[in-house]
């Protein structure tokens, strides 16, 4: 797989980052099938908050598109003393977001990549995200991240999740910030031929 820079943004005490196509020099259009996103040293100001994302379809607005997922976590603590294994984080994903209704485990939030991410300055998380086919109309958009998190309480976690946005449309627009407050670190967008 040949892989193309396409935007680097480095954040210091950003409230969000936002990937909007034909905005900056930003690509996010059928140009690619596949979109991989990285994120270097994404510190948070705020302790213990989760890294997260949403989505705009095609001129829709306010980063709140219908989603499911799911997260999965491992973690170990750094004085070896207690690890878990793969263990599915309940809390963490569109089944309990507040703004879903009816049970169908679809919500509008925005969605964990990373969590428990520790403020200190040995603190961060690191990983990437990929975003399959965003521009197709027929069928919806899927989405996978794996991150590695230094946590707030000297554990590193391991966080993989994967989900779609619930709509037959293009997705032309990505937004990150962490759950509470802001952040420093290195956000990249490739596109993958």
């Amino acid at each position: 797989m040949a892989t193309t820079l396409i935007k680097t943004i480095t954040s210091s005490g950003a409230s969000s980052a936002s990937f909007e196509d034909g905005t900056s020099s930003v690509v996010l259009d059928d140009t690619y099938k596949l979109y991989r996103f990285t994120f270097v040293d994404i510190n948070p100001a705020t302790n213990n908050v989760y890294l997260s994302f949403q989505c705009n379809a095609a001129g829709a607005s306010g980063y709140n598109e219908e989603a499911l997922n799911t997260v999965v976590s491992t973690s170990h603590n750094e004085s070896g003393t207690d690890a878990t294994e793969d263990a599915y984080a309940s809390g963490s994903d569109s089944i309990n977001d507040s703004a879903t209704s009816g049970g169908s485990g679809l919500g509008t939030g925005f969605l964990h990549l990373a969590m428990g991410v520790g403020n200190g300055g040995d603190e961060s998380c690191a990983g990437e995200l990929f975003l399959f086919d965003p521009s197709n109309t027929t069928y919806v958009t899927h989405w996978l991240s794996r991150f590695n998190t230094y946590r707030n309480d000297n554990y590193t976690q391991e966080v993989r999740t994967a989900g779609y946005f619930n709509i037959a449309a293009a997705i032309d627009e990505v937004q990150f910030k962490m759950s509470s407050g802001n952040f420093d670190g290195t956000i990249s967008l490739w596109g993958v031929a």
